[in-house]
């Protein structure tokens, strides 16, 4: 009878890590930053309609790096999620924190459980009267909550970095549009053309619903 190879769960563990960040590191980073009246999300994505950042809720929004088959997935589960729940309670009753902490575990579950990990990296931002709330999710179901701003995929790291010396609270749109982009130019071998970015956000000006997405004329107006 065939034996089968001793592997430590440690090791385990590492090469689904490894695994899962290799296949997010290939994909191009989001950048969100909080403004005055909300939160911008800012991404390179030559493609008009395979979107990054998405609408979940009312004042919800999901941003993902990674493999687009499995983010669309996951924001899929999300919105019917937060739909369910808001037909069974009430719509204030779906947050942010709710559905950043489904996310958590469905991640974790397949980190641990399943035979391929996500290939992904997440982020869900609310959007209060006063307040963002911006969560961060890794591949292995790790989740933080961030200020101020946050990078994800690709050159997360150095974005940070970048994104940090120029940000300030109180910042206006457009304000954290240029810097996004800025930031973005400079992780990358060249400025980044106005008609590549992905913009979206949440504001909380608007009506019920506070998500917007930027056209590329809304985009090159403000970048000026």
């Amino acid at each position: 009878m065939a034996m089968m190879p001793y592997v430590s769960p440690e090791q385990v563990m590492k090469d689904r890590a490894d695994y899962a960040r290799k296949g997010i590191s290939r994909g191009r980073s989001v950048v969100a930053v909080e403004y005055d009246n909300g939160v911008l999300f800012v991404a390179e994505n030559p493609s008009a309609t395979l979107h990054k950042v998405s609408e979940i809720y009312d004042r919800i929004a999901f941003a993902a790096v990674g493999k687009y088959n499995e983010f669309e997935q996951l924001r899929v589960a999300g919105i019917r999620l937060a739909d369910v729940k808001g037909y069974q309670y009430a719509r204030d009753d779906v947050t942010g924190r709710t559905l950043a902490n489904a996310y958590a575990n469905a991640l974790g579950s397949a980190f641990t459980e399943s035979t391929k990990p996500f290939e992904v990296e997440l982020l869900v931002a609310e959007v209060a009267a006063e307040a963002v709330e911006l969560y961060h999710i890794l591949y292995d179901g790790s989740i933080t909550d961030e200020e101020g701003f946050v990078a994800i995929g690709g050159s997360a790291e150095a974005l940070n970095t970048r994104v940090g010396e120029g940000f300030s609270q109180g910042m206006g749109r457009d304000a954290a549009l240029r810097l996004a982009r800025e930031s973005l130019g400079a992780a990358g071998d060249a400025p980044i053309e106005g008609g590549r970015l992905e913009v979206a956000g949440l504001d909380r000006t608007r009506g019920r619903r506070k998500f917007f997405r930027l056209s590329d004329d809304d985009v090159a107006t403000a970048l000026g």
